[in-house]
């Protein structure tokens, strides 16, 4: 039966009850309608109407489910699924709905794959070329610098000095920029050096305090596995430097059934409610590529952020 006419039937159903229930009450109507008469009458309509409303908004119960998750699906976080139940039509509909989802988040990994390998490679290849161009250059003045301090006369020597130190300090931020555009320890040392090496880097630059807790036994993940754990570290931990106006910040890497859990935390005053920015979107980004999931949590005590990457990753 389509759906037209399970709606019909309910209606139909309902209007011939009502009609036999009046037809055999021991009930006359008369003219002009008595008090009493109105009352019964008045009842009976209001059970019809009830009735008729119970079985139809129960009939299309599945559509307002399927609205709902229409309206709150997210690209990011696609998680969500209808139980295929209901009429048949509603059933055909959710179910295309659900393959929907479920292309879209093919899709959505396919790309979302493709756009992070070419931004891992762009980054490579800056941080390439700031070391071995930029560094180089400047390594060059810097000794040249040096050269021309021991020659020059007295009055000269301490500026080229300070200008060699300048120097020294300029090719140490490059190589910083480098390090954290494409991290080499990740490739050659794995996963907790290159953690270990950021929360260092982290609390020396900012002057924060930085607690870590890095577990020895985690599980081998995939190069994607570790490099998404390792960026959602990084921009946690470059949001708390920008915005948090945290004194102190927890990072906290464990094992997690198979997988790997990631957690950040900071003694801030929470996110305020403004449409999140490329870096918390560019997490969830990292999160859907290994279909992990991501959590965070704000509140007047801080910010949480936690990420779960499985072992196939």
């Amino acid at each position: 039966m389509s759906f037209a006419w399970r709606i019909f039937a309910v209606n139909a159903a309902v209007f011939v009850a009502g009609t036999a229930i009046l037809a055999l009450a021991p009930v006359t109507v008369h003219s002009p309608i008595t008090a009493t008469e109105a009352i019964v009458l008045v009842a009976g309509l209001g059970l019809m109407l009830a009735v008729n409303q119970a079985l139809v908004w129960r009939s299309l119960a599945p559509l307002g489910r399927l609205t709902g998750l229409m309206r709150s699906v997210d690209l990011l976080r696609m998680d969500g699924r209808l139980d295929v139940e209901g009429p048949s039509e509603v059933r055909v509909l959710v179910s295309v709905f659900n393959d929907m989802l479920d292309r879209l988040e093919r899709e959505r990994h396919e790309s979302s794959h493709r756009a992070v390998h070419a931004q891992e490679e762009e980054r490579r290849r800056v941080a390439q070329e700031l070391h071995d161009e930029v560094g180089q250059s400047l390594t060059a003045v810097m000794l040249r610098l040096d050269r021309l301090a021991h020659r020059a006369p007295g009055e000269l020597r301490s500026e080229l000095s300070e200008a060699r130190e300048e120097t020294r300090q300029s090719l140490h931020d490059v190589r910083s920029i480098a390090q954290r555009l494409r991290p080499e320890v990740l490739d050659h040392l794995g996963l907790v050096a290159a953690l270990t090496s950021l929360v260092n880097g982290f609390g020396d630059r900012t002057g924060l305090r930085v607690r870590h807790t890095l577990a020895d036994d985690l599980p081998s993940l995939s190069p994607v596995g570790e490099l998404a754990v390792y960026r959602v570290a990084q921009e946690s931990l470059t949001n708390v430097a920008r915005h948090s106006e945290a004194t102190s910040v927890e990072v906290l890497v464990e094992r997690s059934g198979t997988g790997v859990r990631l957690a950040v935390r900071d003694d801030g005053h929470g996110l305020d409610d403004a449409v999140p920015g490329a870096g918390i979107r560019g997490m969830w980004e990292r999160a859907l590529l290994v279909r992990g999931g991501l959590t965070i949590r704000s509140s007047s005590a801080g910010v949480e952020v936690r990420l779960e990457v499985p072992g196939d990753a």
